[in-house]
């Protein structure tokens, strides 16, 4: 239960109700009496990033840059001690997303500091660094990571004081519309000058994290390529199993003989019964960014990713 309560930070009553009943439906179609952890975890991945797209064809290479994508994510999130450590990494094409990445927070968080936000700046740019690594070009799959990333050093240096250069001041008024629906808009109550340098400092601290990612991907470049070659082959790591590959030396694992645990695999919806296609629930912007894969029609991550 406890491990459950990790996956789901911010989920409301209804979030909640509607895992519970995904795990029960998954539960009568494998002809269980009761709901397991197997179920829940599938359940919560439905809910976060859609279910299986079962008829989405995705080839080898594109396969590979994903898989890239995704261990780059998992490997600098476990490499910084102050990033939540990954829990569940996929390959598997999930609504949009083209694989996807999760990290279990090891405590309830109400402020987070800079560090920590460095941590999940550099851990959003890791699938972009990785593939830049293996592959020597980038894709448009990141493209979501960079969104995430670009917000939160915005707010960083604008609304939570944590530019090294201006300091602790706030810039930008927010004020509601209230009829327009109470949409939020901002006034800007600065400079052209101090526009300037706000983009300038958003701008070195999205290069330092990238920075950060590039360093650590190339030092521990042989066990990016081990994660590659496991997920590759089970498609989705999670647990214990992804935490033994993560921290183990490398090849001291060896490739798994067949791919995904059968108690992984999404049982097939009854012919009569089409397939739910729920729209994916966006993760809190507190947390981790969304690491899926490709956050645009083609290819979508968590990768992000």
């Amino acid at each position: 239960l406890m491990v459950l309560a990790k996956q789901t930070p911010g989920f409301t009553g209804a979030d909640l109700a509607n895992l519970v009943n995904e795990s029960a439906i998954l539960a009568a179609r494998r002809n269980k009496k009761k709901a397991g952890m197997d179920e829940y975890n599938e359940a919560v991945d439905r809910v976060i990033a859609g279910p299986e797209r079962k008829s989405r064809v995705i080839s080898d290479t594109e396969k590979k840059i994903i898989a890239y994508h995704e261990s780059g994510h998992a490997l600098v999130g476990h490499l910084l001690p102050d990033n939540d450590k990954p829990y569940k990494m996929s390959i598997v094409a999930r609504g949009m997303a083209g694989g996807f990445t999760r990290y279990l927070p090891e405590e309830d968080r109400h402020l987070m500091n800079r560090t920590q936000y460095n941590a999940i700046l550099a851990t959003s740019m890791g699938g972009h660094v990785a593939e830049e690594l293996a592959l020597g070009e980038m894709t448009t799959g990141p493209q979501n990571d960079i969104q995430q990333a670009t917000h939160i050093a915005r707010q960083m240096v604008t609304q939570w004081g944590m530019s090294e250069r201006l300091g602790p001041r706030s810039f930008g008024r927010k004020e509601e519309m209230v009829f327009l629906g109470r949409e939020i808009s901002e006034q800007r109550d600065y400079s052209e000058k101090v526009a300037e340098e706000i983009d300038e400092e958003v701008r070195r601290i999205i290069d330092k994290a990238y920075q950060t990612a590039k360093n650590l991907l190339t030092e521990h470049r042989a066990k990016l390529d081990e994660i590659v070659a496991h997920i590759l082959i089970e498609e989705t790591l999670d647990g214990d199993r992804l935490t033994k590959l993560l921290e183990s030396p490398v090849g001291e694992l060896p490739l798994p003989t067949t791919g995904r645990n059968p108690e992984q695999k999404k049982e097939e919806p009854p012919a009569d019964e089409p397939e739910k296609q729920d729209e994916p629930k966006t993760p809190p912007v507190k947390g981790e960014p969304g690491l899926a894969y490709g956050s645009q029609s083609n290819i979508q991550a968590e990768s992000d990713s």
